[in-house]
């Protein structure tokens, strides 16, 4: 199956372990990527991924000389439009959200057949949060209670940023859980067209990802009926 009718998307693989990576990295080339680079190491990652600039990066978690998570928080917070899934041997519920803050679109357990994984690398890239059954949940429940902190002062000062309204209805169905496939069909708008209201929804409220997008929304009760 290939990922890409049209252009092949670029993708890094990050693990400290060879064969595994080289494995991940053969998957994804056969299955149509552009494997555009490979890393064993926190900081040789940081360093390629900043010099080829994978759409997609695979990353494992559990790196020697900077840890996955700090990898991801460095190459987003340089390049936001960088989608990070991360593919781990752990299910703990703290290495999921910890990397989920650090700026990963997804999560994906090293269990996961070739084929989900070239599904979460597709939907990665097109922006929608993939994480391995059972975890979404738990993201969404981390989102409602960070959505309980005091919202900064500046938020609604006047003068904040005006949302059109279908930015807000955008909005609103993300803070629900939907995937952009999803929200493109309750809509009847293109993929893409729900692509492009995120991103001027995150520029004009200053925010890097999707992860503070959802929290801005349940703060302000958007995730309601």
């Amino acid at each position: 199956m290939s990922v890409s009718e049209e252009t092949a998307l670029r993708v890094m693989v990050v693990d400290d372990h060879p064969m595994w990576r080289d494995a991940v990295a053969r998957d994804l080339a056969q299955a149509g990527c552009d494997v555009v680079a490979t890393a064993g190491d926190g900081l040789q990652a940081v360093r390629r991924a900043q010099a080829v600039a994978p759409d997609v990066l695979v990353l494992d978690l559990n790196l020697p000389g900077l840890p996955g998570v700090q990898v991801c928080k460095q190459l987003v917070g340089a390049d936001p439009s960088l989608r990070v899934l991360v593919l781990s041997a752990s299910g703990e519920h703290a290495d999921v959200l910890e990397a989920v803050k650090s700026g990963a679109t997804g999560y994906l357990l090293k269990s996961a057949s070739t084929e989900e994984l070239l599904d979460a690398v597709r939907r990665t890239a097109a922006g929608d949060p993939v994480f391995t059954p059972g975890l979404a949940g738990l993201v969404l429940g981390e989102y409602r209670r960070l959505a309980t902190e005091p919202v900064p002062a500046t938020a609604d000062e006047p003068g904040a940023p005006q949302l059109t309204d279908r930015e807000t209805e955008v909005l609103r169905l993300v803070a629900k859980g939907l995937s952009y496939k999803q929200i493109a069909e309750r809509l009847v708008i293109s993929h893409r067209t729900v692509q492009n209201h995120v991103q001027n929804t995150l520029g004009k409220l200053q925010l890097h990802n999707r992860v503070e997008l959802v929290r801005y929304a349940i703060e302000r009760g958007l995730d309601g009926v």
